[in-house]
């Protein structure tokens, strides 16, 4: 039998830059009675609970590829939920472990894609979130949930195209998320601001595009660049399309012509990615080493600094949000972007937690929340965009102070 939710019981599975802000942020709201950071470097996540200074939240070591581990582990402890923060590659073991488990389960990214093996910038292959689709089913019947790509992007930019399309547009033409910053950090020649393993994996698969009367189709990596003007101060950025789970959720759940993702990645981001994969750097496939076998992007990782830590050598201001076309509730052409945006020096003083990292932990905190007060529920596996976007964004911006905005824009 599952259980219900009151005071929750939270696993949380990796204490990396992420998982460690969810804690920093949670530590903050009542809703629930217990956190466990976990990792499979047992002091990272020792370091992490102890720095947040609250009784509630401890660690323990736990790998994330052994779901049964992760399963009895959450048994053992009576949690009520499993929070995702390890990476993608992780997704399938995670998600079993919360469904044998009987958790409520979430993550900020869904299991990974695998392209087209004759047409991968034409055909879909294997598309992002497709493990966790074809399992829904048994979510579902059994009464359990699963919250899946309930980050920033996905996550709060879902939000804003629900609000969008319930609030805002009597039909949308093309949801568009648009990701930009303008955060610099001193002393790297370079260094990313989020997992580079994530990045890569990313920004190098064929981008997915949905088109209302084609369906989801791929194109090349970096395709479609435009200019898009970002709000406050960050400014006009050239942004292309990136594979991201928004385009496989959003049509599910909402009606639109078009829907797209593009990100603010910036040529030298891009001259260093097609690098990667022009010396094959970006394969995960082990290879060997005088012996010893080892992935390449494992190597790229391990030889960047830990974006984690980044945050007191960071300043500038990242933001996430939903563009928005279509005809307006009042019958006529309307454009708007939903943004939000975290400044460093912000969510330093805030949490300790650089601005993006912070900026996605911040959403699957609301999130369950709104499970544990009861308004957002249902069963099955769901995205953002299946549940009321105002009770989030209210909480967004009222009781956790980072508020969010809208700009109306000149329909094209």
């Amino acid at each position: 039998m599952l259980r219900t939710l009151r005071r929750m019981k939270i696993l949380v599975i990796g204490s990396g830059g992420v998982g460690s802000a969810f804690a920093s942020i949670a530590r903050h709201r009542d809703y629930f009675s217990s956190l466990v950071l976990t990792d499979i470097d047992a002091a990272r996540a020792q370091t992490a609970a102890e720095r947040m200074g609250d009784a509630r939240i401890t660690s323990a070591m736990l790998d994330a590829s052994d779901s049964a581990a992760m399963a009895a582990f959450a048994r053992e402890h009576d949690c009520d939920v499993i929070m995702n923060a390890a990476d993608p590659r992780f997704v399938p073991q995670t998600f079993d472990a919360a469904f044998e488990a009987g958790a409520t389960y979430v993550d900020m990214a869904m299991s990974l894609s695998r392209p087209h093996p004759d047409r991968p910038h034409e055909e879909v292959g294997v598309a992002l979130g497709e493990y966790q689709w074809e399992r829904a089913a048994e979510w579902e019947a059994r009464g359990q949930l699963a919250i899946v790509g309930m980050g920033v992007e996905p996550g709060l930019s879902d939000v804003f195209a629900r609000y969008a399309a319930d609030h805002l547009f009597s039909s949308i033409d093309e949801l568009g998320v648009r990701d930009g910053a303008n955060l610099v950090i001193e002393g790297y020649d370079f260094a990313p601001t989020f997992s580079i393993w994530t990045t890569i994996e990313e920004c190098l698969n064929p981008p997915v595009v949905f088109e209302k009367a084609r369906g989801w189709f791929t194109t090349a990596p970096f395709s479609e660049p435009e200019v898009f003007d970002f709000p406050e101060g960050i400014g006009p950025l050239e942004c292309v399309n990136v594979e991201h789970e928004e385009v496989l959720l959003m049509p599910r759940w909402i009606d639109a012509g078009r829907v797209t993702f593009k990100y603010g990645l910036g040529d030298e981001f891009i001259d260093v990615l097609k690098t990667l994969h022009k010396l094959g750097l970006d394969k995960v496939e082990k290879v060997t080493v005088r012996g010893q076998e080892i992935s390449p992007r494992d190597v790229v990782a391990a030889s960047l600094p830990d974006p984690a830590f980044l945050g007191e050598k960071m300043s500038g201001k990242t933001c996430a949000g939903t563009w928005v076309k279509g005809t307006g509730t009042d019958g006529k052409p309307r454009e708007v972007y939903l943004y939000h945006v975290s400044d460093n020096e912000d969510t330093m003083a805030r949490d300790g937690a650089q601005a993006v990292v912070w900026q996605t932990a911040i959403n699957p905190v609301i999130a369950l929340e709104l499970v544990a007060t009861g308004a957002w529920t249902g069963a099955g596996v769901l995205g953002p965009e299946a549940f009321d976007a105002v009770p989030f964004l209210d909480l967004l911006k009222g009781e956790y102070n980072s508020p969010w905005g809208m700009e109306e824009r000149i329909p094209s």
